[in-house]
């Protein structure tokens, strides 16, 4: 079995090429990520046979995001652990991001699915104890999983070899800690907050003003954006210029989250605590 990562710049376009390096790189995840993937076909199906609402929007839809973003996120993870040397990918604290991730977000997953299937709410869903305590099961779970990102990003930092240069490096370090710390602060608001009802911008779901989905999508996505961002800098500027423009980019991805939240809390509804 081939154990050797790729270097970006070898590596051509075809998926095929990009799956089998994820392979290489962390394959427990490759393979969860791509299993959230073809999830997603079936929950595309329900999507389209199933006419039931909630709250003004489709059944499915829940399901079907959360699948791709949870997708999205494990193989992204997955490439990242593919930084570090071959003997530190097998070390107690990369098994420990790779089994928190995989468990809490089947976790997730699978409470999702099942109560759309039941065409009930899994979030802001008070009508009995045990729905109140499964949904505070899974904000814990949330968190744990934010919580697998500063903990790569201090593997990578002390371990993994420069990538193009130290401005690409710095940047995977910095979009997995603002990972955990934008997501993890805009999703414990979030949690007591209900978003409106209704369909909102096309595609997404958000409300313009008392939402705080947007500002929590932009906090967890810190994860591919910003490194991307350190990539392109890197490749395309002398190492110190790269820096200092990755510095400028982080600042405004900070304050573009802050100016989302703000407009996320305006307006925001408070769910009662509730009663039985």
């Amino acid at each position: 079995m081939n154990t050797r990562t790729l270097p970006v710049s070898t590596i051509s376009w075809s998926p095929r090429t990009w799956i089998a390096e994820l392979f290489v790189r962390e394959p427990t995840l490759a393979r969860f990520g791509l299993l959230m993937w073809i999830a997603m076909i079936p929950a595309a199906i329900a999507l389209g046979l199933d006419d039931r609402m909630l709250r003004g929007v489709a059944i499915w839809a829940k399901p079907l995001k959360f699948l791709a973003s949870i997708g999205l996120f494990a193989l992204t993870t997955a490439w990242f652990v593919g930084l570090l040397p071959h003997a530190r990918r097998r070390a107690w604290p990369v098994r420990l991001v790779v089994g928190t991730l995989v468990a809490t977000a089947s976790f997730e997953v699978a409470y999702i699915v099942l109560q759309a299937a039941l065409g009930q709410a899994s979030h802001y869903n008070s009508s009995s104890p045990l729905h109140v305590a499964m949904y505070s099961a899974m904000g814990a779970a949330a968190i744990a999983l934010t919580l697998t990102q500063p903990l790569l990003a201090y593997e990578i930092a002390r371990h993994a070899g420069p990538v193009r240069g130290d401005a690409a490096r710095a940047s995977v370090v910095a979009g997995l800690v603002l990972t955990c710390a934008l997501g993890a602060c805009s999703g414990m608001m979030l949690g007591p907050l209900q978003p409106p009802a209704g369909v909102g911008l096309p595609g997404l779901g958000w409300q313009l003003g008392g939402d705080l989905r947007p500002a929590h999508f932009l906090g967890l996505h810190a994860q591919q954006l910003v490194p991307l961002a350190g990539f392109l800098l890197a490749r395309a500027l002398a190492p110190r210029a790269a820096m200092r423009a990755l510095c400028t980019v982080g600042s405004a991805y900070v304050l573009g989250w802050a100016a989302l939240m703000a407009i996320g809390l305006d307006g925001a509804q408070l769910v009662a605590p509730p009663r039985f």
